[in-house]
């Protein structure tokens, strides 16, 4: 789906601001296809991706600290709308030569913003408003052609605008709920300066889908690998509708998934999909190939490797079959590292795939957030307990076992899993959390059960709140449901005699451990 011609594009350049991915949602809120691109982008290159608009991130350091990011002066000359965020609001002071500036006091949290006239960014909007700043320097003087319009008690050019090249800059963040008008800003700049039209929709995100697959793939034959959740899904959903009777599904059972779902996945998808479903139960290969193996990012390059394995020897069966569908998100491909991200952790099917691959990949949902992802399985009519499946890593349970996977400790896992999720279903929070699951450390704790010592296992229980994955907050589980889950736990599962809550967030953290 990557470079749609027909769509308006906008590009956020990622200065480093952990909210950069959030900008890029809420642009695709307004119903406008957004972009993350590297701080380093040219203007040459700007040009060949043809944006309608360009949105500047925050960022971490000073536009004067040593090995500072700055944005290639010639973008503001190409005639394209521009926003700067926070420091891109700073960036695009320091290159048309006006004032940034250390002031005494820094702005963090909620600010009265007082909004002048006339500005397109404002207009119709009151002229005084709560707006969230996290800052130490700020513009004290805008460029030549720039008019201040919004100024705070500590930045004197909170906003400002350049009518006629459509340069625009704010010191605060749109994009976060605590600015209650946010969105609305963003909508001023996409429609009023960028006149974006309102086109990135769940239909149009099909329709591109479907054209791109049947140009990609033609009249050959494709396969793709069911998981069961939301991603493979909707992934094979979109495959389907594009090429028919041409796609075979191929459901690997590695034994590394949660209790039950082997046998829920091959029902539900003979059932809905009505299309040619191969099971392939693998466990033994899969545990086999990860014996002695602790490490984390060896146990992903060895089960992506497997997988890959396993879908050749299937396609071998199969007449033309060179294409591998995957679910692969737009989180997935940034976390994995990009030429602006730092990888944080292979995925599977992004960068655990193996370079001598026989396959040609059919990625269809790997421009879209995870929200985006259910909002399109809705609309193409896929079971309700599909659509809203917790995410669930390719990896499985061997990225939630730390150190080395065994049979006994899958087990114990997958038997603790499932008590996580009956209670969390139990108390009625399944669908306001993102993930809830747990992990098992490579310890053992000693306990008393019975008037006995014991030493065994102990659980962490991980639970977050999400819209996207990219960033999390631990979930305040009620403490009643915490005790239910460690009592029944301890109480129903030999081999592990404490249970822990996992209180950290993302960042620092990432979701799974490993």
């Amino acid at each position: 789906m990557s470079g749609g011609a027909r769509r308006d594009r906008v590009l956020v350049v990622d200065f480093g601001a952990q909210y950069a991915q959030l900008i890029a949602r809420r642009v695709r809120e307004a119903h406008v296809y957004s972009e993350i691109v590297p701080r380093d982008i040219t203007a040459d290159e700007v040009r060949a991706m043809a944006p309608i608009g360009i949105v500047l991130s925050g960022g971490p350091a000073s536009v004067y600290a040593e090995g500072a990011y700055h944005l290639d002066p010639a973008i503001l000359g190409l005639g394209i709308p521009v926003l700067g965020i926070c420091y891109g609001h700073q960036a695009i002071a320091h290159a048309l030569d006006g004032v940034v500036s250390r002031t005494d006091r820094a702005e963090f949290g909620k600010t009265g913003l007082d909004v002048r006239r006339p500005s397109a960014l404002f207009d119709g909007m009151p002229d005084r408003q709560t707006v969230w700043m996290s800052h130490r320097d700020t513009v004290t003087g805008a460029p030549e052609g720039f008019r201040v319009t919004a100024s705070t008690p500590d930045s004197p050019v909170a906003a400002m605008e350049d009518p006629e090249r459509r340069i625009c800059g704010v010191q605060f963040h749109p994009e976060v709920a605590h600015t209650p008008l946010g969105q609305e800003v963003l909508k001023r700049f996409l429609y009023d300066v960028c006149g974006a039209r309102p086109t990135w929709t769940n239909a149009s995100i099909i329709e591109e889908s479907v054209a791109a697959v049947r140009t990609a793939v033609g009249g050959e034959r494709a396969i793709c690998g069911l998981s069961g959740g939301v991603d493979s899904g909707v992934a094979a959903a979109l495959v389907h509708k594009a090429i028919g009777d041409q796609l075979t599904c191929v459901f690997i059972d590695h034994g590394l998934l949660r209790s039950g779902e082997a046998e829920q996945v091959e029902e539900t998808f003979r059932a809905n999909f009505h299309v040619d479903l191969i099971h392939v139960k693998a466990a033994d290969r899969f545990l086999d190939a990860l014996a002695g193996v602790e490490e984390p990012e060896e146990k992903r390059k060895i089960i992506g490797e497997t997988f890959i394995r396993v879908f050749e020897e299937v396609a071998a069966g199969l007449s033309d079959a060179g294409f591998l569908v995957q679910g692969t998100l737009y989180p997935d491909v940034i976390e994995s590292g990009t030429r602006d991200a730092a990888k944080i952790k292979s995925h599977h099917n992004v960068g655990g795939l193996p370079e001598d691959m026989a396959f040609e990949l059919v990625e269809p949902l790997r421009d879209l957030f995870k929200d985006e992802v259910r909002a399109v399985g809705e609309e193409l009519g896929l079971p309700e307990d599909l659509v809203w499946r917790q995410p669930f890593p390719g990896p499985g349970l061997a990225v939630r076992i730390i150190g080395e996977v065994t049979r006994e400790r899958l087990d114990l896992l997958r038997a603790a899993d499932a008590i996580i999720l009956e209670e969390i279903r139990r108390a009625g929070l399944y669908r306001e959390i993102w993930q809830a699951f747990g992990v098992l450390p490579a310890i053992r704790s000693v306990g008393v059960q019975g008037d006995e010592r014991t030493y065994a296992h102990p659980l962490i229980v991980r639970a977050v709140t999400s819209e996207d994955a990219m960033t999390a907050d631990w979930a305040r589980l009620p403490y009643e449901v915490l005790e239910r889950i460690s009592n029944r736990v301890i109480n129903e599962i030999p081999g592990i005699n404490r249970v822990a809550y996992d209180i950290s967030s993302k960042p620092p953290s990432t979701i799974e451990w490993e």
